[in-house]
């Protein structure tokens, strides 16, 4: 089994995977965080999925720093996805899914989420939220 962490990677900027079926929803994530959480840090490696296969695959192969998942996503929803990673994954990286609606940051709780960001999307809390995250992760790690 794998690890999603690597520790040894630390010249490189974070490696987030963001999944989202709609092409839309993955273009406001990243130009709200950003290229790089703060000036002079490395750039952000984005991996963009559309698929729970991907997120799944990309998960288990380690070196994951955050999942940024759509709870709005058709077939399989964020909050479903974020729910099987953290039972099946080993030290699975902390998990963001994107609400429709503040109301339903109860149910992603239900998920085992680590935060939840609600549409429509506040790029200064989305990015606060990703570099909370992210410094939780490096704490921990």
């Amino acid at each position: 089994m794998s690890t999603a962490h690597d520790p040894a990677a630390t010249n490189r900027g974070p490696r987030i995977v963001l999944y989202s079926d709609d092409v839309d929803v993955r273009a406001q994530v990243r130009l709200a965080i950003g290229p790089r959480l703060e000036h002079g840090a490395p750039e952000i490696e984005w991996v963009e999925t559309a698929t729970p296969a991907a997120v799944v695959s990309a998960t288990e192969a380690g070196g994951v720093d955050l999942l940024v998942l759509d709870g709005e996503a058709d077939k399989l929803g964020g909050m479903g996805l974020g729910r099987q990673l953290k039972e099946e994954v080993y030290r699975c990286p902390p998990v963001l899914v994107l609400t429709g609606r503040p109301q339903d940051a109860w149910l992603a709780s239900w998920s085992n989420a680590d935060a939840t960001v609600s549409r429509p999307l506040d790029p200064r809390e989305l990015h606060s939220t990703v570099v909370g995250l992210l410094a939780s992760q490096a704490v921990a790690g």
